[in-house]
């Protein structure tokens, strides 16, 4: 018999910026990024019951449930709590796999905020977060209520900063996903051991989104653009400074931010027209000025 039942939107992210250093003794790579959600997201429908355990998402049937970090998040909940003895997650996708989208982390960080609200006995939200912490590096920015957020460590690390007014963005995923374990490898193996300058990222770079157009940076693309004709191609319209590109994550989705750069929207020159790889799936969206919330079914 099942129990009671909530959804939410598992928003998107994109990484405004996104530098990688020298590897933990956890294993883990050190990070400095600011996230930034989006409108695009998930559908996660979470629904307990008294001992059964399943997840229903058709772009992963192929997979074991217990690879899906939506999964581990629920175990890892009733882990922690002793509560629910069993769940249902039903999981409907709009955000592309392996597209440094944050997709998984966003349906893990969604599974703990609606186990979170029905749960009789929440937890804190800084309890929530650490929690998140096991599940994935990205969970915790996903399984917060900020829209926007410095961040440090594996991740885990939050500093909540105030939105940039919301903007049409368009991503732009080539025919192929990227596994983030091996674009960390590649990094390595081009890079050797990390020996540049730490933490450097401000509040102050990312107070609008032209100082975050300026400021902006990732350590993935130059590993991904000798890699993948398609990436290189999208980000090549970067150096031509009249639009916001950058590469999310460690890839394979480049974003652009409509109307940022040092040419106004104004501008009486026109930009030559945007060469898109065959194959590029292009999604629309905006990014979010909130946290969408919890939604109680029953």
């Amino acid at each position: 018999m099942s129990g009671r039942a909530a959804r939410m939107l598992a928003q998107a992210k994109i990484n405004l910026a996104l530098r990688v250093f020298g590897k933990q003794d956890n294993g883990y790579h050190s990070i400095e990024t600011v996230f930034l959600r989006l409108d695009l997201g998930d559908d996660v429908e979470v629904r307990t019951t008294r001992g059964e355990r399943s997840l229903r998402c058709f772009e992963m049937r192929d997979k074991r449930p217990q690879e899906n970090l939506a999964y581990r998040a629920a175990e890892v909940f009733a882990s922690e709590t002793g509560w629910p003895k069993g769940f249902e997650i039903e999981i409907t996708k709009n955000i592309p796999i392996g597209g440094g989208l944050g997709g998984g982390s966003a349906d893990a960080g969604a599974v703990l905020q609606i186990l979170n609200t029905l749960s009789s006995k929440p937890m804190s939200s800084a309890k929530l977060l650490e929690l998140a912490g096991r599940v994935g590096s990205d969970t915790p920015f996903l399984a917060s209520d900020y829209v926007m957020a410095l961040s440090w460590g594996r991740g885990e690390r939050l500093l909540r900063l105030k939105p940039l007014p919301s903007r049409d963005v368009q991503l732009f995923f080539p025919p192929f996903g990227i596994d983030t374990g091996e674009a960390y490898t590649l990094l390595d193996a081009e890079r050797g051991p990390y020996a540049g300058a730490g933490p450097e990222l401000t509040t102050e770079m990312f107070r609008d989104w032209n100082s975050a157009a300026r400021n902006s940076v990732n350590d993935f693309e130059p590993v991904m653009r000798r890699r993948h004709k398609e990436i290189d191609a999208l980000l090549s319209r970067a150096a031509r400074g009249d639009s916001f590109y950058r590469m999310s994550g460690s890839g394979s989705t480049v974003f652009k931010v409509s109307g940022v750069g040092p040419k106004s929207l104004d501008s009486a020159t026109e930009a030559p027209a945007l060469d898109v790889p065959e194959g590029t799936r292009l999604i629309v969206t905006r990014t979010a000025e909130s946290v969408v919330p919890v939604e109680l079914l029953d």
